[in-house]
């Protein structure tokens, strides 16, 4: 009965009167770059509980597992198609010593994991664990090295132990572990935000810091990761970390991090609450997010100079909102509710990256469990997935997709006292399947919106997907209510030669066009 009374709300809410008129066209005979799947790639780091309780329980938990990792949160993380997964930091990777997450767990030694809360680390989840991890949910494996207080020695010597098929001493102790073959490591980083936690360092002394090791990252060349560099913060319009790191950029350099939180106050003494906020937030939130555009145009322009190839890609391994975390959790835990807002900005970081999906060719969010933006929220043996999942869930025909020209005629921004954002929010493009999908955003709180698409070089007489929003702008799943918010069924059929959506009120649309 609650199922029925949601799809009569929903489609209450489709056909609410419009705010504007929009016209929309996609352009399926100008084809753009190809969207990397690692575009939707995650993060996981040894943080509160989005590791240990969130997603590992251990072998001898009554919660159902598999070698120690929640059934039902795998399953979850299955269905979402996560195409990678970044471990162990963040923070907590300039701290991480390999050597001490591998052999028998009870021998493992308990460290203090002084970034986030000042816990003891078990070190019970450690390199095997985590490619078990990964390959349970059939993702791809980014390992962030330890450069801040490790050596190159040390990070040497864990690519050898991943990655050699020989019979070398570390190849054979990864062996007495227990894994004969090779793991498959996509991605290796060489530290994490160096100018901040990952120590506080200069972009020229990183920059030579960064060469020295690349030099020493040796593996056989069919199982050889990519090597990423870790480069500046987008609060500001420094681009010197991608120049400097872009020039003669070492052999193998696929890519360069960046992160972008979004904070809907500006201010980390006092960001702003994840539910019950003023409207004045909500747009605020979506109008800050939205700024990683402009530090994305300034970074490519170097890129474009220094590499003109395009080997080098923009990587955004770390993204998302951040909130003051919820009253009565341990605020290093960075625990946060999660709400249809953070499912909008999402969206609205979707159609950014595809926009540039030339250079931008990965993103992970922060985070995967319990931790910032997650898709996944536990309470002991209670699991609920959050509007946030939603939305990715709805994009994932954009994976591996080839984008395609879209343009908005007659947009009417949406304006709030000195905030503006862009009114409609679109992204097309043509699935692996042959099909063209068209994602849109309508961020206004308030107002619905009628988009008349136009599809030039195919007949698209029907649009068939689904829609997420709600009646509250913080609306938000709870373990009382874990069906709160979820994405309802959305059709929408030709009439008179014209295709017409309609959007309501702060909601994500994804429909797959049909002839």
């Amino acid at each position: 009965m609650k199922r029925f009374r949601r799809c009569i709300l929903a489609l209450g809410m489709l056909a609410a009167p419009a705010w504007a008129q929009l016209s929309v066209t996609v352009d399926t005979t100008r084809p753009g770059a190809a969207i990397h799947k690692d575009v939707y790639g995650q993060f996981a780091e040894h943080l509160g509980s989005g590791v240990y309780g969130g997603m590992w329980v251990g072998t001898s938990s009554k919660i159902p597992n598999v070698r120690g990792w929640r059934k039902d949160v795998m399953g979850a993380l299955r269905d979402l198609h996560v195409p990678l997964v970044r471990w162990p930091g963040g923070c907590f990777a300039d701290e991480y010593h390999w050597r001490e997450g591998i052999g028998p767990r009870e021998r493992r030694p308990v460290r203090v994991n002084t970034n986030w809360g000042g816990v003891e680390e078990s070190n019970a989840v450690g390199t095997h664990e985590f490619f078990d991890l990964v390959e349970q949910i059939g993702a791809d494996a980014y390992v962030n090295g330890n450069l801040g207080s490790g050596s190159v020695q040390e990070m040497s010597e864990w690519l050898e132990y991943m990655t050699s098929d020989s019979k070398s001493s570390l190849a054979q102790l990864r062996r007495k572990n227990g894994r004969d073959k090779p793991f498959k490591l996509a991605y290796f980083a060489v530290g994490n935000e160096a100018w901040g936690c990952g120590g506080q360092m200069r972009p020229e002394h990183y920059t030579n810091l960064y060469r020295n090791t690349a030099a020493f990252l040796k593996a056989p060349p069919h199982l050889k990761p990519g090597i990423i560099a870790s480069g500046g913060t987008s609060n500001g319009e420094d681009t010197k970390w991608t120049d400097l790191l872009s020039k003669d950029a070492p052999e193998g350099t696929v890519g360069i991090s960046f992160h972008h939180y979004t904070l809907p106050t500006g201010d980390w003494k006092r960001k702003g609450a994840a539910t019950g906020f003023p409207e004045e937030e909500w747009i605020s939130t979506l109008a800050r997010t939205l700024e990683m555009e402009n530090y994305i145009k300034r970074n490519v322009a170097v890129l474009d100079r220094n590499d003109p190839q395009k080997k080098i890609g923009l990587f955004v391994d770390e993204w998302g909102t951040w909130y003051d975390v919820e009253e009565g959790s341990n605020p290093g835990f960075l625990y946060q509710q999660n709400t249809l807002r953070d499912a909008v900005v999402a969206a609205l970081n979707f159609n950014l990256f595809h926009a540039h999906a030339e250079r931008v060719r990965m993103t992970n969010i922060a985070q995967m469990v319990n931790v910032l933006q997650a898709m996944i929220l536990t309470d002991k043996d209670r699991m609920l997935l959050t509007p946030t999942y939603h939305a990715f869930r709805m994009y994932v025909p954009f994976q591996g997709a080839v984008s395609l020209a879209a343009t908005v005629e007659r947009d009417q921004p949406y304006v709030l006292g000195a905030s503006s954002v862009p009114g409609l929010s679109v992204s097309a493009a043509r699935a692996r399947d042959g099909k063209v999908h068209v994602a849109m955003v309508n961020p206004h709180p308030r107002e619905a919106r009628q988009v008349d698409l136009q599809v030039i070089g195919q007949q698209a007489s029907r649009a068939v997907g689904q829609v997420l929003t709600a009646e509250a702008m913080d609306a938000h799943n709870s373990f009382r209510q874990p069906q709160a918010v979820t994405p309802q069924p959305y059709r929408a059929s030709a009439s008179e030669g014209k295709l017409r959506l309609t959007l309501p009120a702060k909601s994500v649309l994804v429909v797959a066009l049909e002839p």
